[in-house]
C-alpha cells in the first residue's frame, strides 16, 4: 500500500519550504516539488537524507541526474512515521530480494540434484557401479553457490515466510552440501550387496568352487581403476575370470573388448583356458576373451599404429642370447677402443664395490685372531677400509710393487706407542703413502676423536726424518683426483705403470668383479633405463642430481661403460630393423598416448601386477586413458621378486599415484597354507613397513608340523638329510600317519634359491614314488604353484658362494635408471623367502649346516617361530662367534691337536681361549653388536 507525506501549513509557513509531496510505493520513493518528480530507491540510502529538527523534519534528495533537492516543514511525528516506513520498506525489499536470490540458487541446486538422481537411477537400472569417472563428471558441473549466505538467508523469518516448502528447501540445501564421495561410497556399497544376491548363481558356478565374499565383492567393484591386493593362495585368477564373466553377463563390456594381460605365454594361456572353462560352466561356450602377454599386445599395437609390424631379433627376446649379444658388443667396444678397455678393467678391479658414506664403516670381509675387522684386497692383504682396498687394487692392476703397513724405517715405538706403520710404502722409489679420512675441507669425520692430531704427527715425523710422504684423502679418492695424482707421482719418480687385468691373483686374494658379472649389471641397467625411457643425457643428468659424493665417481665411471654399450645395443637393433622387449612396451604406449591408435579394449585386466615395470604400468595407463574404460590389476606386493627383470614394486604400492585414483581391495583369505604358516610367513615379510598391510586368514586345515628347521654337521650332508626327510614322508603315507592328498600321494617341491639346488632332489625315486611326487623348481619359477610340502635344501649364509638370503644386494648404480626402490634390508630376498614358504599346503622343511645357518632361519628362531634341530629332532645348541657374529665356535683339528675356532674360517680367525669344560649355549642369538671400526 502506497503512502504519502507532505508539510503542514504551519511547517511550510514557518520554515519557508516549498510545496512538496513524498510518496512511498513499495520500495520506490517519489518526491514531487512544484510539479517536478524526483524518483529514488529505498535501498539506495545514500540517495536521500531525513533530518529531524526541533519541531520539523527536513528531507533531502540526491537524484543521480540533478542537484540535491531539500524540502522542510514535515512535523517530527510524521517524520518518525516516514523514517519507520522507509526502514520497513527497506527491510521488506531486502527480504524479497533474499528470497528471490535463494529461490534462484535453489533452482541451480535442484537442477544439479536432479542430474544426480537421474545418474543414480540409471546406475541402479543398469546394475552398475557408480564410477569415479561419473562422480567427477557430476562434481565438475556442481553449481558454485554461497552456501553460508544461503543458510543465513534461510534463517531469516521474513525469508522463510516467502518460501513455499521450508522443509524441502532445508533438505535440498543439506543434501547439496553433503560429502558426495562418501555418499557414493554408500551407494556403491548398497549396489554391491544387491549384486551379491542378484548374481549369486553366477558367483557360485563361475569357478569349480563358489567365489568367496572377498572375491565376489572384487568382481562387483566396477570402478574405472581397481587394484586387488591378493594374498598367496587367495584365488586371484578366479577373481579375474569371474570379473570377465560378470562384465559379460551384465552387459557392461562386450567379450571382444576385454583383454587379460599376463607376464609370459604360459600364464596368458592359463588365463585363456581358465576363462573358457568358467564360461562353459555358465553355459557361455561360444564366448571367449583375449588373453595376451604385455609384450605381444605392445607389438600388435605398434603394428596397427604404424602399418608395419617390427621385427624382433632372437637375441632381443631370449635372456641367454641377449646376454651373449651384449658380451659381444662389449668385446667389440674393447677391441675398437683401448680407452674403453682400460675403463672396463679399472672398474672391475677398483670400483667393483660401492663406497660407504664418508666416515662410516664398510662391511667387513675378514677378522684376525685379535678380533680386528678388515677387508681383503686382490693381492690378499687385510686392510682397514674400502678406500684402502681401492688403492691397493689400483696398485695391483697397474703392477706397482708396494708394501702394506710395513714398519717405518725409523724407530718410533716407546712404552706407550707401537712402531709406526705407514699405510703404503713403495720400496723401488722409497716413497711412503698415507691415506687420510679427510673431506674437501681437510676435516675428519666427527666421531674420529684425535684423528687430526695423528695426521699432523705423521706429517711432522716424515718432515723431521727427511722421508718423503705422499698423501691421498677420502675426498680426493672419491672425486677421482687422487688416482690421477698417484699415477703422476709414481711415474714422475721413475715407476712404469703396467696395467694388466690378467695378472695372476693369489689364492687368498679377493677376485675382482668378473667380466660376465659387469656385463650382466649393464644388461640389467639397460633394461631399467629403457623401461623408464631414460636417454644417455637423462642418465647423466640424474647422476648430477642423485649423487651423494660417495658414489659419484663410481657411478660416472659406470655410465661411461654402460652408455656406449646401450648405444651399441640400439644400433644393433636398428641394423636388423628390430626392437627389443622394452621397445615393445614403450613404443606401444607412445602411440596410444599420442592418439595415433586407439585400443579397442574397454576392460583391461593385469595379472601379477606386483611384478609390473614402469613401462608395463605406462602401457596399462595408456590403454584405458579414454573415458568409459576400466582397469583391474591383481597382485601381491609381498611377492614382488623380479626387480632384476625390471619390476618396480612402487607401481603397486603407489597405484593411485600412477592411475590418479582407484579402489584398493584385498583378498586376505587363503585356501593354501594352514593358519600357523600364514602367521609365520606374514609376520616375517611384513616387517618391511613400506609394504601394504594384510591380515591373512586361512581355511586350510593343519596337517602335522607347518615349519621345521634341520641342521646337519656339514654342507656335504644336506643331500642325505633331504633324502631322509622325503623317506619319512613316504613312510608316513604308507603307514597312514600322514594322510595322502591326491592320487594316494603327497606332493613335494624342492625349491632352490639357485638352479644348482636341483642336486638335492633324491635320485632313486623308486623307493618312494608310490607315495610321493617330488619335483624341483627355483623359488622364482615357483610363484603360482603349490605342493603339500616344500623343502628348502640350502638355507645357508656363505661368505663366498651361494647363500639364502643372497647378500649380494642390488648394485647402487642401478638407482640411476630406476625410481626409488625398496630400502628395507634384504627386502626382495625377504619377499622371495615368503614366496617359498607360501607354496606349501601343509608344511615347510628347511635344511642348514652348522656354522652356516641362514640369517632368515636365525630370525625365525629368535621370533620363536621355529626350533632348529638335528635330524633326530633334538634342539641344536651352539656358541656364536663373538667377533664376526656370523659363524659359530666349532671344534677343529690341527697339527697340535684339537682346538676351538670360528666356523667362518678363514674369513674369521677367532680362536677362543682354551677352557677345560665348555658349557654349550643354546643358539638363540642377541642382535649383532657393532663391529670394530674400519678406517677410512
Amino acid at each position: 500500500m502506497a503512502r504519502e507525506w507532505s508539510p503542514s501549513w504551519w511547517g511550510r509557513t514557518l520554515t519557508g519550504s516549498r510545496d512538496w509531496r513524498l510518496r512511498l510505493d513499495g520500495s520506490e520513493l517519489t518526491l514531487t516539488v512544484e510539479g517536478r518528480n524526483h524518483r529514488l530507491e529505498v535501498e539506495n540510502e545514500a540517495g536521500y537524507q531525513l533530518q529531524p529538527g526541533t519541531f520539523w523534519t527536513d528531507f533531502t534528495a540526491y537524484p543521480a541526474t540533478a542537484a540535491a533537492v531539500k524540502v522542510d516543514g514535515l512535523p517530527n511525528r510524521a517524520g518518525n512515521e516516514l523514517r519507520q516506513s522507509l526502514e520497513h520498506a527497506l527491510a521488506d525489499k531486502r527480504l524479497r530480494e533474499a528470497a528471490a536470490l535463494l529461490n534462484s540458487e535453489l533452482e541451480d541446486v535442484r537442477a544439479w540434484l536432479s542430474q544426480v538422481d537421474a545418474q543414480e537411477a540409471l546406475a541402479r537400472e543398469q546394475h552398475r557401479w557408480f564410477t569415479h569417472e561419473g562422480q567427477q563428471a557430476l562434481l565438475a558441473t556442481r553449481p558454485q553457490v554461497d552456501l553460508a549466505g544461503m543458510r543465513l538467508r534461510l534463517d531469516q523469518p521474513g525469508v522463510r515466510t516467502r518460501l513455499k516448502d521450508v522443509a524441502a528447501v532445508e533438505r535440498d540445501v543439506a543434501r547439496w552440501d553433503q560429502d558426495w564421495p562418501r555418499h557414493w561410497a554408500r551407494f556403491n556399497e548398497t549396489h554391491t550387496e544387491r549384486e551379491l544376491v542378484a548374481c549369486k548363481d553366477l558367483f557360485d558356478r563361475v569357478e569349480s568352487q563358489p567365489l568367496t565374499t572377498e572375491q565376489a565383492r572384487a568382481v562387483v567393484c566396477f570402478d574405472n581403476r581397481v587394484q586387488v591386493v591378493a594374498s598367496a593362495g587367495s584365488g586371484k585368477t578366479s577373481t579375474m575370470v569371474g570379473k570377465a564373466a560378470y562384465a559379460i553377463h551384465r552387459g557392461f563390456v562386450a567379450p571382444e573388448r576385454i583383454v587379460l594381460l599376463a607376464f609370459n605365454k604360459q600364464a596368458a594361456e592359463e588365463l585363456r583356458e581358465r576363462a573358457a572353462r568358467s564360461f562353459a560352466r555358465l553355459g557361455m561356450e561360444e564366448v571367449s576373451v583375449e588373453a595376451s602377454t604385455f609384450h605381444a599386445l605392445g607389438l600388435s599395437i605398434i603394428g596397427k599404429a604404424t602399418g608395419e609390424k617390427p621385427d624382433i631379433p632372437d637375441w632381443a627376446v631370449d635372456t641367454a642370447a641377449g646376454f651373449r649379444k651384449l658380451m659381444e658388443l662389449a668385446d667389440d667396444l674393447k677391441d675398437r677402443s683401448p680407452a674403453f678397455r682400460s675403463k672396463w678393467d679399472l672398474f672391475r678391479f677398483v670400483f667393483g664395490r660401492d663406497l660407504p658414506a664418508f666416515g662410516s664403516n664398510g662391511p667387513a670381509d675378514v677378522w684376525d685372531a685379535a678380533g680386528n675387522a678388515g677387508m681383503r684386497t686382490t693381492r690378499g692383504e687385510m686392510v682397514r677400509s674400502q678406500e684402502e682396498v681401492m688403492i691397493a687394487n689400483w696398485l695391483f692392476l697397474n703392477g706397482v710393487d708396494y708394501r702394506y703397513e710395513a714398519q717405518y724405517e725409523f724407530s718410533t715405538a716407546d712404552k706407550d706407542h707401537r712402531q709406526y706403520k705407514p699405510d703404503f710404502y713403495y720400496p723401488g722409489i722409497s716413497l711412503y703413502h698415507e691415506h687420510f679420512a679427510l673431506d674437501a675441507h681437510g676435516r675428519a669425520p666427527a666421531h674420529f676423536n684425535g684423528y687430526l692430531e695423528g695426521v699432523e704427527w705423521k706429517r711432522s715425523l716424515h718432515a723431521q726424518n727427511g722421508t718423503e710422504l705422499f698423501e691421498t684423502t677420502s675426498h680426493g679418492l672419491r672425486s677421482g683426483e687422487d688416482f690421477d695424482r698417484l699415477a703422476s707421482e709414481l711415474t714422475s719418480r721413475g715407476l712404469v705403470l703396467d696395467p694388466n687385468p690378467d695378472r695372476p691373483i693369489p689364492n687368498d686374494g679377493l677376485r675382482p668383479m668378473d667380466t660376465r658379472e659387469l656385463a650382466a649389471l649393464i644388461r640389467t641397467f639397460l633394461s631399467h633405463a629403457k623401461s623408464n625411457c631414460l636417454t644417455p643425457a637423462a642418465l647423466y643428468q640424474r647422476l648430477e642430481v642423485q649423487h651423494d659424493g660417495a658414489s659419484e665417481l663410481r657411478h660416472r665411471m659406470f655410465l661411461d661403460l654402460a652408455v656406449p654399450v646401450m648405444e651399441a645395443w640400439d644400433a644393433a637393433l636398428a641394423a636388423e630393423g628390430g626392437i627389443d622387449f622394452e621397445d615393445m612396451l614403450n613404443l606401444a604406449a607412445e602411440h596410444l598416448e599420442a592418439g595415433r591408435y586407439e585400443a579397442p579394449y574397454e576392460l583391461v585386466m593385469a595379472d601379477e601386477f606386483q611384478d609390473a615395470s614402469r613401462a608395463r604400468a605406462r602401457l596399462c595407463r595408456a590403454l584405458v586413458k579414454q573415458p568409459g574404460r576400466f582397469f583391474f590389476a591383481v597382485g601381491d606386493d609381498w611377492q614382488s621378486i623380479n626387480r632384476f627383470a625390471g619390476a618396480d614394486v612402487s607401481v603397486m604400492t603407489g597405484f593411485r599415484d600412477w592411475f590418479g585414483h582407484g579402489q584398493v581391495l584385498k583378498l586376505e583369505q587363503t585356501f593354501r597354507c594352514p593358519q600357523a604358516l600364514c602367521d609365520v610367513s606374514s609376520a616375517f615379510v611384513s616387517k618391511n613397513p613400506a609394504q601394504i598391510v594384510k591380515r591373512v586368514h586361512s581355511v586350510a586345515p593343519t596337517v602335522g608340523p607347518v615349519l621345521q628347521a634341520f641342521q646337519v654337521d656339514h654342507k656335504d650332508k644336506l643331500a642325505d638329510a633331504v633324502d631322509q626327510f622325503v623317506m619319512s614322508l613316504a613312510r608316513g603315507v604308507e603307514d597312514g600317519s600322514i594322510p595322502p592328498a591326491r592320487n594316494g600321494k603327497v606332493s613335494i617341491y624342492v625349491l632352490g634359491r639357485y638352479n644348482a639346488d636341483r642336486q638335492y632332489v633324491p635320485v632313486q625315486r623308486g623307493r618312494f614314488e608310490r607315495f610321493v611326487d617330488i619335483s624341483f623348481l627355483t623359488i622364482h619359477r615357483s610363484k603360482g604353484s603349490e605342493a603339500d610340502y616344500v623343502i628348502l635344501p640350502e638355507m645357508l649364509t656363505v661368505n663366498r658362494g651361494r647363500s639364502f638370503p643372497s647378500t649380494r644386494a642390488d648394485d647402487p648404480v642401478l638407482a640411476l635408471a630406476m625410481p626409488g626402490g625398496d630400502e628395507f634390508p634384504l627386502g626382495e630376498e625377504r619377499r622371495l623367502f615368503y614366496v617359498a614358504l607360501t607354496r606349501a599346503r601343509r608344511g615347510v622343511a628347511m635344511f642348514t649346516a652348522r656354522g652356516q645357518c641362514s640369517s632368515f632361519v636365525r630370525e625365525l628362531e629368535e621370533d620363536n617361530a621355529v626350533v632348529i634341530t638335528d635330524m633326530d629332532g633334538k634342539a641344536v645348541r651352539e656358541e656364536p662367534c663373538p667377533v664376526c657374529q656370523q659363524g659359530v665356535i666349532v671344534l677343529r683339528t690341527g697339527p697340535y691337536g684339537e682346538f676351538r675356532a670360528c666356523s667362518n674360517f678363514p674369513a674369521c680367525r677367532h680362536k677362543p681361549e682354551r677352557r677345560r669344560a665348555a658349557s654349550p649355549i643354546t643358539f638363540v642369538r642377541s642382535r649383532p653388536q657393532p663391529r670394530p671400526s674400519l678406517r677410512a
